[in-house]
């Protein structure tokens, strides 16, 4: 990573009676995988849209590649690729025609659009269905051709809004890797929105999770959830004085309850739990079981927030039902 390619300074934009976006800023260096990490209205899309050009922010600064979005938008557009949330690939024309399509209206030039189209069609394992209508096509494929058609200008940065929005785990799974493998193959640039944690950690970089239209926290995943504290130790055990003994013992207990069950906060859990066991053995304690829960980007979002995030809204189940029906409207 040699620069900031995306630069964001007070971005705000406002509606009648709603703030969307309130002041961010932020930095994406290239061939990063940035994420942008928050519920469903948190001003994910609007931003996103903002840095394609699609809508013009209220005040702040957006530059992509050097270029000032504000006063050279076309450029912006040339230089960047966008998959939406919303079905964007037409059923009744083939996986190829959707692709010469928008081929033709990125000015790829006529002597190398074949060349180009076989070429995405081929990164995104798509050339065997080039010819069949894209109705026929499975939400995971459908998805893949989607970011096919956002390659075929050669992107310098991608934005992906929601990329396994509406998608089963193991679709999900295959547009992972294939995102994964445009950056790490390509270095491509790529801006991700996405109300999924693990996909944030799958995925990003860095991320920054956005609320109610304002940035809360940024930083890489490990940085992140490090900040919540530490490994969850789950504890079970009957032996009287198991929690005193644990104390006794320097181990940070945050509850007990008289059953005998303990919760405590340790650096580097799976290293903790065999010094654990042997402490309590020496000591005449016997535990009946252990658990360990890492900190997820869930947890760090509900210390910024107070809330969680909740793992698949409205936007979502109106996704898949909408690639659902375009399949079903061929039968």
């Amino acid at each position: 990573m040699t620069s900031n390619v995306v630069t964001v300074e007070n971005l705000v934009k406002t509606y009648p009676r709603i703030t969307a976006v309130d002041s961010i800023s932020f930095k994406i260096d290239e061939g990063e995988i940035f994420g942008f990490l928050g519920p469903n209205g948190a001003g994910k899309t609007t931003t996103i849209r903002m840095l394609l050009t699609l809508i013009k922010p209220t005040s702040g600064k957006i530059t992509v590649f050097g270029v000032d979005a504000l006063t050279d938008p076309a450029k912006v557009r040339q230089i960047s690729g966008y998959v939406p949330q919303d079905l964007s690939v037409d059923g009744d024309l083939t996986g190829y025609e959707n692709l010469l399509m928008y081929s033709k209206l990125y000015g790829v030039p006529r002597d190398g659009r074949e060349k180009r189209i076989r070429s995405v069609l081929e990164n995104m394992g798509l050339q065997d269905r080039s010819g069949d209508l894209v109705n026929t096509y499975s939400g995971g494929m459908m998805r893949r051709l989607e970011l096919a058609q956002s390659l075929v200008n050669r992107p310098k940065v991608l934005f992906l809004d929601e990329p396994s929005i509406g998608l089963d785990p193991n679709a999900r799974s295959i547009i992972w890797d294939f995102v994964k493998n445009l950056r790490n193959e390509f270095g491509t640039t790529i801006f991700i929105t996405t109300h999924d944690m693990n996909e944030a950690d799958a995925l990003c970089d860095r991320i920054a999770f956005i609320d109610k239209g304002r940035l809360v926290a940024i930083g890489k995943p490990s940085q992140l959830k490090s900040t919540v504290g530490g490994d969850l130790l789950m504890i079970s055990s009957k032996t009287p004085g198991c929690g005193a003994k644990l104390k006794g013992l320097g181990y940070q207990v945050i509850s007990n309850s008289p059953e005998g069950n303990f919760e405590m906060l340790v650096s580097n859990g799976e290293r903790v739990i065999p010094r654990l066991l042997e402490d309590l053995k020496a000591n005449g304690m016997i535990v009946e079981s252990v658990a360990l829960k890492k900190p997820t980007l869930d947890d760090v979002f509900q210390k910024y927030t107070g809330t969680k995030i909740a793992e698949e809204g409205e936007t979502s189940v109106e996704v898949r039902r909408t690639r659902r029906t375009l399949r079903k409207l061929r039968r």
